[in-house]
């Protein structure tokens, strides 16, 4: 079980809210009671004593989340790395699991996908992201934004479940479950030549977007197919051309 023992008012509510949202088992107490039987790790503030006998924790008031992965990892036999596992796309699946458990899941925007991913990495334990090699141009934006991060491209042939009644929409994050459990290889970056044909989706997708029904052109079509331009600062540029 784990203990929450501190007297930082920011420490405390952050962890148990942490806990909380993971329906994990915790129990509270003052920093100088006796711990309850049962005890396995002590959650404490980062300036606090540990606990003699028990495994302790010392949390960040910025960082709940870290300590709480921590503590988990613990309690699982020090099995939990984080590994965030990423089936990208125009709305990437992303999955963090900490060892075998997944312990958040988003769906966002590719433009918002990175900063997603540079979170989760921030505050995991020994982090590892791991991307399909599907959706090659997106994931490649993705690849080529996280030059300080570990990162394996994974072969995501049949990650994708079947899906029955009710689970429509869910197909990209339990691909990314998948996606987070497989050995892949390790990539710095992703280099792509955008075919013809991705050029034309892009081209298209800007005069989708365009209120004046503007369509870039292909050295535009290419940059945002690069990751170097969205399509907004590429119809902003052709504006101003």
């Amino acid at each position: 079980m784990i203990v929450v023992a501190t007297e930082d008012f920011e420490v405390y509510h952050g962890v148990v809210n942490e806990l909380r949202e993971r329906g994990v088992v915790f129990t509270t107490i003052e920093p100088g009671d006796d711990l309850p039987e049962g005890t396995s790790v002590v959650v404490v503030g980062s300036d606090e004593r540990a606990f003699d006998g028990v495994e302790t924790v010392h949390a960040e008031p910025a960082a709940p989340r870290q300590a709480v992965e921590t503590a988990l990892s613990i309690l699982r036999g020090g099995e939990g790395r984080t590994v965030i596992g990423v089936d990208p796309g125009d709305r990437p699946g992303i999955v963090v699991r900490s060892g075998p458990v997944v312990v958040a899941a988003f769906q966002v925007p590719l433009a918002d996908a990175t900063e997603v991913i540079r979170e989760e990495v921030r505050d995991g334990v020994d982090p590892l992201v791991r991307i399909g090699d599907g959706a090659r141009l997106q994931g490649a934006t993705i690849v080529n934004a996280l030059e300080d991060v570990r990162v394996e491209l994974v072969d995501e042939t049949g990650t994708t479940p079947s899906l029955g009644t009710g689970a429509r929409g869910m197909g990209d994050v339990l691909a990314a479950v998948n996606i987070s459990q497989m050995e892949g290889e390790a990539i710095d970056v992703r280099e792509i030549e955008p075919t013809e044909g991705e050029l034309t989706t892009i081209k298209r997708r800007s005069r989708e977007r365009s209120s004046e029904n503007r369509e870039i052109d292909a050295e535009l079509a290419r940059r945002v197919a690069t990751g170097e331009l969205t399509v907004e600062e590429a119809l902003e540029e052709h504006r101003e051309e």
